[in-house]
């Protein structure tokens, strides 16, 4: 039951990729944050919609994936710097393993993100693909 208590929870950052920005130090962050860690009381936060763009910052590819995604294997997991500046952690989709570089575009696309069972709660979320 826990599962689904925290899907619901984290649609706003997964479905729409909400973050957070501070008034006071212009700090952007993802997932959305109550207090700046840089200003903390003294700081602002508010709601952000990010645009869904950015650039791959690092990445790795997983040849040895927990059982949830042993079907999938193996498959490049990126931190991804947004254009408004948060940096995010990230399934590539759609690309060559070969292929990826450091400073590639990319854009947010939907995703199944995994499933409990064959009968069970199907999750989707974000995932983002190489945009060149």
């Amino acid at each position: 039951m826990s599962d689904i208590v925290r899907t619901w929870r984290h649609i706003p950052q997964r479905y729409n990729l909400i973050g957070s920005k501070c008034t006071n130090c212009g700090g952007v962050y993802f997932p959305p944050r109550v207090i700046c860690p840089k200003c903390r009381r003294k700081g602002n936060i508010e709601n952000l919609q990010f645009k869904g763009k950015g650039k791959v910052y690092s990445y790795s590819i997983v040849h040895t994936p927990t059982d949830d995604f042993k079907k999938i294997a193996p498959y490049p997991v990126a931190i991804v710097e947004l254009d408004e500046g948060a940096k995010l952690t990230t399934q590539l989709v759609d690309c060559d393993l070969d292929s990826i570089e450091i400073g590639d575009p990319v854009e947010m696309v939907f995703r199944k993100i995994r499933e409990d069972g064959e009968d069970g709660v199907i999750s989707y979320g974000f995932k983002f693909k190489i945009s060149k």
